[in-house]
């Protein structure tokens, strides 16, 4: 919901997508929530956001989903969105 960042399920954030920007650096990340242990949330309040929650994939289902059943359609949808090509690296990290 506009003005939030993310897809989510009415009032949990499902996917977070963050920017950061310093030191002439800029930084990005995305976090699917698959199968997270979401009793970690609790204790924070998450994104800084009072009074929304999170979620995942496995919570909304109600079935264990795995990052490795999803990782291969989300990056396909990741290219067709955004019109790139995505290239493996062997480099950690």
């Amino acid at each position: 919901p506009p003005p939030f960042t993310g897809v989510w399920m009415g009032d949990s954030k499902l996917c977070a997508i963050g920017v950061h920007c310093g030191n002439h650096i800029t930084s990005h990340g995305l976090a699917l929530n698959c199968c997270t242990d979401l009793t970690w949330f609790d204790h924070i309040v998450p994104c800084g956001l009072e009074g929304k929650g999170v979620t995942s994939l496995s919570h909304e289902l109600g079935q264990h989903v795995a990052v490795s059943h999803v990782l291969e359609p989300f990056l396909d949808s990741f290219q067709e969105v955004f019109d790139c090509t995505l290239v493996a690296s062997e480099e950690p990290g």
